[in-house]
């Protein structure tokens, strides 16, 4: 809103500047002086006026966060050098134990939700109670695809950007949440405002043991913000592609490859058919995209392969695709083309798509707001990758993403993230769960 106004007024400032252009008179020229100078002024106090409602804390939050810069960079350093690969458990219980510690002394609660095999889920709360409004969700998480093994485990920084494994995917989303409700706890509001922070342990491999309570504290809540990395272009996510991940199975007879007949039962050869089939699913011009990313099977070349195995990524814009999308694989699945094999197909992870809902681009256009205001003006994207906002979306509450810091190259040794972003998006997270959350009370 603010934005869209401000441009408007600059919109109608060139347009009497193009009307007076022609006028050449000493007397006319005053006037075109006189005018330019008068919207430029009326400008001024209209964006004046509307930064008081933010100016009430903006100016204090800046101040903190600005004096705990370096505490920021000190826990993000701690962070990041803790090995937190998906399947590690011990590194991901060690990286909420250090949250745990990040949060003593303030108005919230902790509580470890602890797992056998998977690393343990950590739950913050602030110390106000839900409301009829309900709360606050922000969602981060702990893991890493990088292997517990991997020699990618330092973190180094220069005079522009920090690297280091998860530095931007997503420990720096991590410490820019940490922070946000520090400044909160600053100003008292913590005891104001009902927020839960859910740090989970296995986004990278899908979630499967932190979706439940994910989407448990999402139906509790009236909005949620996700703290994956924003965009170079100081994009914020309002929607994002579905996917679906599966793994196809073919048996076939093994047999010597010398006797092998017309008929051979190959399971690679099956296999073959059905990638065909698959990959001609593609439909770009909907969205759909679908990529048979590793193959294996059979023992041998002087074998007939007794098995084959496909995994298979799917990608899709719209619910109902992902319907057509089963019902032909399932299809594919039980077509038998070369007789004496037989198809299996596993599910092995999905999410629904984040559409750009309404309450969506509500929340963003609040954000987009105060952005404006600090200037930093942000853009709205929708992102083809996956993340536990389309979780969340997927019960219709209103939520955002990409609201952690900018930075790059994620999943390779080269990820690293903007430095000047760590404390801007903080700022930025501070104040957009204040301005939301009054939106929230006052609907």
């Amino acid at each position: 809103m603010l934005a869209s106004v401000i441009y408007n007024l600059f919109s109608v400032k060139l347009r009497i500047l193009k009307i007076l252009k022609n006028l050449t008179t000493p007397t006319n020229r005053d006037l075109r002086q006189a005018a330019c100078l008068a919207l430029t002024i009326a400008v001024q106090i209209w964006k004046d006026h509307h930064m008081k409602k933010y100016t009430t804390y903006f100016n204090d939050i800046n101040a903190f966060l600005t004096s705990k810069e370096p505490d920021m960079f000190a826990s993000l350093e701690e962070l990041v050098t803790i090995q937190s690969g998906s399947h590690n458990k011990t590194g991901i219980d060690q990286t909420a134990s250090a949250i745990v510690r990040a949060f003593q002394g303030h108005a919230v609660s902790t509580e470890m939700l602890e797992q056998r095999l998977q690393g343990n889920n950590l739950v913050v709360r602030s110390s106000a109670q839900p409301s009829a409004h309900k709360q606050v969700l922000l969602v981060g998480h702990m893991d890493t695809v990088f292997p517990q093994d991997t020699d990618f485990n330092w973190y180094k920084t220069d005079d522009d950007k920090s690297y280091g494994p998860g530095v931007v995917d997503m420990k720096g989303g991590l410490v820019v949440g940490i922070y946000a409700l520090k400044a909160l706890d600053k100003l008292g509001l913590l005891k104001q405002i009902p927020i839960t922070f859910v740090f989970n342990s296995d986004e990278e491999i899908g979630s499967r043991s932190s979706v439940d309570l994910i989407q448990k504290e999402a139906s509790s809540s009236a909005f949620a913000f996700v703290l994956e990395a924003g965009g170079l272009e100081n994009e914020i996510v309002t929607g994002r592609k579905g996917n679906l991940t599966i793994e196809l199975h073919i048996e076939g007879k093994a047999g010597h490859a010398a006797f092998a007949s017309k008929d051979k039962p190959s399971a690679i050869l099956e296999m073959a058919h059905k990638i065909i089939e698959i990959e001609s699913l593609n439909n770009f011009d909907k969205g759909i995209t679908i990529n048979v990313g590793k193959i294996d099977g059979g023992i041998g070349s002087n074998t007939i392969p007794e098995f084959s195995n496909a995994q298979v990524d799917f990608r899709f814009m719209d619910p109902s695709d992902l319907k057509k999308l089963e019902e032909k694989v399932a299809e594919i699945a039980n077509t038998v083309v070369i007789q004496g094999t037989r198809c299996r197909v596993d599910v092995i992870s999905g999410r629904p798509p984040m559409q750009q809902s309404p309450g969506n681009r509500s929340l963003f256009q609040t954000t987009a707001d105060i952005a404006n205001c600090m200037g930093y003006p942000v853009k709205e994207q929708f992102r083809f990758g996956v993340s536990d906002a389309n979780f969340i979306a997927d019960l219709n509450v209103p939520v955002l993403d990409g609201l952690g810091p900018i930075g790059g190259r994620d999943h390779s040794r080269d990820e690293y993230m903007i430095k000047d972003s760590l404390l801007q998006r903080t700022l930025l997270l501070s104040c957009s769960i204040i301005e939301c959350w009054r939106n929230a009370e006052s609907d």
